[in-house]
C-alpha cells in the first residue's frame, strides 16, 4: 500500500484566525468550505477541500520551508492579481526573481512566492 492514491490536505498553523481569514479570504479570496469550533477553517482549491487553517498561536509560522504550491497557468497573471489584492511576493536574489517576484523555473516555467500575516510561505507555480 502506498499514499500516492489518497487525497492529501495541507494544515497551516496560525496565531490569529481573525488576521488569517482577512488573508486567506480577502487577499487571496478563498473561501471556506468549513468552519471548526476552534475557529478553524478548511479552504476550497481546485475543487477540493484542500487547505486547513488552524489556530496555534505557539506553533505558527515556524517553518522556513514553502508548505504549499497552488498551480497556475499564468503565474505572471496571478501575481499581478494577488498583488493588487494586497500579497507581497518575496524576492530572492539567489533565486533570480524578478522585480514583481516571479523566478524562472530549471526546465521551463516560473514560480513565486509569499507569506501569509504570520510568515508561512506559499508559492505559486505555472507557466
Amino acid at each position: 500500500m502506498t499514499l500516492s492514491s489518497y487525497k492529501l490536505n495541507v494544515s497551516i498553523a496560525v496565531s490569529d484566525m481573525a488576521r488569517a481569514e482577512e488573508f486567506y479570504e480577502g487577499k487571496l479570496g478563498l473561501s471556506a468550505v468549513q468552519a471548526g469550533a476552534d475557529g478553524s477553517r478548511i479552504y476550497g482549491s481546485g475543487g477540493d477541500a484542500s487547505l486547513h487553517v488552524y489556530p496555534s498561536p505557539g506553533r505558527a509560522g515556524m517553518s522556513s520551508a514553502t508548505l504549499a504550491t497552488w498551480y497556475v497557468d499564468d503565474v505572471e497573471l496571478v501575481v499581478d492579481a494577488l498583488t493588487s489584492n494586497g500579497v507581497t511576493f518575496e524576492h530572492y536574489e539567489e533565486l533570480m526573481t524578478d522585480e514583481k517576484g516571479i523566478s524562472p523555473r530549471a526546465g521551463g516555467g516560473k514560480v513565486a512566492w509569499f507569506k501569509d500575516p504570520d510568515g508561512n510561505t506559499f508559492a505559486v507555480e505555472g507557466t
